[in-house]
């Protein structure tokens, strides 16, 4: 699978200021696969080791911090010659040895010239990491499921990856129905690269293989639960984390603690909501209060909506059938905004390299679905399931506060107004709708 976050790597061994690498991400989103290829492609040699499974590479951290010792040390116990010119050291799972996370430290500091790359679950590194997190001595990427784009490479549809990808609305017009259909795919499969390469293995795609991978990852993410979250904590994230879908079901999809166990206050659950969020297993899109720049600094700090990691995981953990999504069944009315503003988020995140808020008035029913702030630019966001083009609160929001670059996403096709415009859904990810 042909990866985005690729090129952000081929910048990063070749910078003059490069650090140390951690590739943050959830559990399964393809940390590992990604940095062996990266090796595979750009090294003449990788030095691969996951730290969970190897008491003995574990242990070539814990006398002292010589680098040199360290590097002999890994390239005799993988056969590998380890050198700081061609070879790329890879510390998987790095968060089972909090010794190796302050390692990176020393090699910022003492031995630039190696290239090492770590990565493991962000639950563990940021329990384990403590007062040895290498703070400032390294480098950070972000890696997320695959986006809508990276999904038609995988599945043998890179042809319309490459014309979303274009922003040639002329030839995408003809289109727009095969696009539609390949993204109510998506909503089924997700991103996660092994519920995508289940589903890719047969022809016309298995979406009931693809759902056995999702429900198998689930389970390992409750198994993790158990492994990192304080034992007086687990049970309410358990609670937190099975909520999510019924929040987003409802039609107002602010999360409200209340609805996790009647009468919760934000005091009871905050803590275990930002367990997940470290985890990268959720993201709180936060309300802002007015569109001022930076959005940032007009978090209302009180209101905010919780979306899950992936959109294919959103669906099975609230038990869809896929035939529902695909077929357009009536029984999958309600929840049909709830994945296609999962599947928003994730592209603004993903695909857009975007921070989104959303917007709601105080007093009345009015809320925008999104908003991002690109390139010195505000863009309030509405989106639609389908077809329907009433915009009655974004066309509000816009007579409101003059200057926005508002941005309709529909099934329908792309359609200019002066003061919004309507971008297909399919197409959310390609940066050039947001010029």
């Amino acid at each position: 699978m042909e990866r985005d976050l690729m090129a952000r790597l081929f910048e990063w061994k070749d910078s003059p200021r490069r650090k140390p690498l951690i590739l943050n991400g959830a559990r399964q989103v393809g940390k590992t696969w990604l940095l062996k290829e990266f090796g595979r492609r750009c090294f003449a040699n990788v030095a691969y080791v996951s730290l969970d499974n190897n008491a003995t590479a574990r242990s070539l951290f814990e006398p002292d911090f010589d680098l040199k010792r360290i590097a002999a040390s890994l390239g005799l116990l993988l056969d590998v010659d380890v050198s700081p010119d061609s070879t790329l050291i890879i510390l998987d799972e790095i968060q089972t040895c909090p010794r190796a996370i302050t390692s990176l430290k020393y090699f910022c500091e003492d031995a630039p010239q190696y290239a090492v790359a770590a990565a493991g679950s962000l639950l563990g590194i940021s329990a384990s990491g403590g007062s040895g997190f290498p703070v400032g001595k390294v480098n950070m990427l972000d890696l997320y499921p695959l986006t809508f784009q990276e999904f038609l490479r995988a599945t043998g549809n890179g042809r319309f990856a490459d014309l979303v990808s274009s922003g040639d609305e002329s030839l995408m017009g003809p289109f727009g129905q095969k696009l539609a259909d390949l993204l109510k795919q998506y909503y089924v499969v997700g991103g996660m690269p092994e519920a995508v390469k289940a589903f890719a293995a047969a022809e016309g795609g298995d979406f009931l293989a693809a759902r056995q991978v999702q429900e198998e990852i689930l389970g390992g993410y409750a198994r993790d639960f158990a492994k990192h979250i304080p034992a007086r904590l687990l049970p309410r994230t358990m609670l937190v984390w099975e909520s999510i879908p019924g929040h987003l079901s409802r039609e107002n999809k602010k999360f409200v603690f209340g609805q996790v166990r009647a009468g919760a206050r934000a005091s009871d659950f905050d803590e275990c909501l930002a367990w997940l969020e470290g985890a990268g297993l959720v993201r709180r899109v936060h309300r802002v209060a007015k569109p001022g720049m930076p959005l940032s600094a007009y978090d209302d700090g009180k209101s905010f909506k919780v979306f899950l990691v992936d959109v294919g995981l959103l669906g099975a953990m609230s038990g869809l059938d896929p035939r529902v999504v695909l077929e357009g069944n009536g029984v999958f009315t309600e929840f049909k905004g709830a994945l296609t503003e999962q599947y928003v988020c994730q592209e603004l995140v993903g695909a857009c390299g975007a921070e989104p808020f959303y917007w709601s008035a105080e007093n009345s029913s009015g809320e925008v679905d999104f908003i991002v702030q690109r390139e010195g630019k505000v863009y309030p966001i509405e989106v639609k399931a389908e077809e329907n083009l009433r915009a009655k609160s974004l066309r509000a929001f816009c007579d409101r506060y003059e200057g926005m670059k508002a941005r309709r996403l529909s099934l329908s096709g792309f359609r200019d107004q002066g003061w919004m415009r309507n971008v297909p859904l399919w197409a959310v990810g390609s940066t050039c709708n947001w010029a």
